[in-house]
């Protein structure tokens, strides 16, 4: 028996050293394939009309990202602040930057860092400000038979996948990897 553990060690240990950089990258691509484009499907809904619809974000931006405001200035942009309109730019430019920068693998774990206060504040959002704490279909619960409700449970392997990224880097194929060897000169766990 001490063999066999002996071997499986061995073998796995080596499976874990040469593909290591591996999951950092698949971690991407299968951000790339499930939430790119709906971050910026979701930030081009958010932009105004013209060029300068990247500073002066559309009334439906300030809806989503403030809706009890809204509602109380009866859905007038006008009677906001300063703040509101930096909040909804802000997270516009992050919606449409930061997934860009996780898929290319540049400033990765800032990227990841940046992604999960941004999914975090999206999902309070999604609860307390539209009302989504009050379905018990929305905020789901773990260790149930019912893996498909949008907070609890798709958010956490949204997370996971972040996470991943904060802890292991951006991987093989990634620009940081590219830029750790030039700058250092040497393999980069990056």
């Amino acid at each position: 028996m001490d063999r066999l553990a002996f071997l499986h060690e061995t073998v796995f240990a080596e499976v874990e050293r040469r593909l290591d950089g591996l999951i950092p990258l698949l971690a991407r691509v299968v951000f790339a394939a499930t939430l790119l484009v709906y971050f910026w499907a979701s930030a081009a809904t958010k932009l105004g009309d013209g060029l300068m619809g990247i500073f002066l974000p559309s009334t439906g931006a300030y809806a989503q990202i403030f809706p009890k405001q809204m509602e109380a200035v009866l859905y007038d942009v006008s009677q906001l602040g300063v703040f509101h309109w930096a909040v909804v730019v802000a997270g516009t430019w992050a919606e449409f930057i930061l997934p860009l920068l996780l898929v290319i693998g540049l400033f990765t774990r800032l990227a990841a860092l940046g992604m999960i206060g941004f999914v975090v504040v999206q999902s309070l959002t999604d609860l307390y400000g539209h009302g989504g704490i009050a379905h018990t279909e929305t905020l789901g619960a773990w260790f149930d038979r019912v893996p498909d409700s949008v907070i609890l449970d798709q958010r956490a392997f949204w997370m996971l996948i972040l996470v991943t990224l904060v802890i292991k880097g951006a991987g093989a194929l990634s620009v940081d990897r590219m830029l750790s060897r030039l700058v250092l000169g040497a393999p980069a766990t990056a």
